[in-house]
């Protein structure tokens, strides 16, 4: 995984464009958001959240596809149970996935931040996987954004309180933390 900081994507890792992004105001990264995502819910490797986040989710496969189809959301990175990472945005855009979110008494947290995925659900445990694929890919973005630190890494959950949960109770911070403080090689 390599990145190229005047296209804001990363070499080696699959690319899938989402339409759901625009031009992100002046000023740095400084915000990264640790979201979970399964569609269906409690599904994984469908392919759906692909679907989703490029405006093409059949809405009458499923139920709940049906209350989500019209949404426009994305994210910069998406990173799936086996810890393969796409990328749906340049981290030089605004991916739209924060949502009315406050950090720090600045609101619009997209405006300043990048959001990753994991595919999963707030309960059930991530896989060792996608930790070390998630931890790969924030020190990079770590070394590549310096305004960027780690007291600047959140859950959904606490940019939205009041709207959301994700990346759940599920998520091991200590261990992420405790990995990206490792100061082991970031391939």
């Amino acid at each position: 995984m390599q990145f190229d900081p005047s296209t804001g994507w990363f070499q080696g890792i699959r690319h899938c464009p989402s339409p759901n992004f625009n031009a992100r105001p002046q000023g740095e990264v400084s915000l990264l958001v640790i979201h979970n995502i399964s569609l269906p819910p409690g599904c994984f490797g469908t392919g759906k959240v692909q679907q989703f986040f490029r405006n093409c989710l059949p809405a009458d496969e499923h139920p709940y596809f049906a209350s989500i189809a019209a949404l426009r959301v994305s994210a910069h990175f998406f990173i799936e149970r086996d810890g393969a990472v796409t990328q749906f945005v340049s981290c030089l855009e605004r991916a739209w996935h924060a949502g009315q979110s406050c950090f720090e008494g600045r609101e619009n947290c997209n405006d300043f931040s990048l959001g990753i995925e994991l595919e999963g659900t707030d309960e059930l445990a991530y896989s060792d996987a996608q930790y070390a694929s998630l931890t790969i890919l924030t020190r990079l973005l770590l070394k590549a954004y310096p305004a960027l630190d780690v007291r600047r890494i959140r859950g959904h959950a606490d940019i939205a309180p009041q709207r959301k949960t994700d990346p759940g109770l599920a998520f091991d911070w200590v261990r992420y933390r405790t990995a990206l403080s490792d100061p082991g090689d970031i391939r």
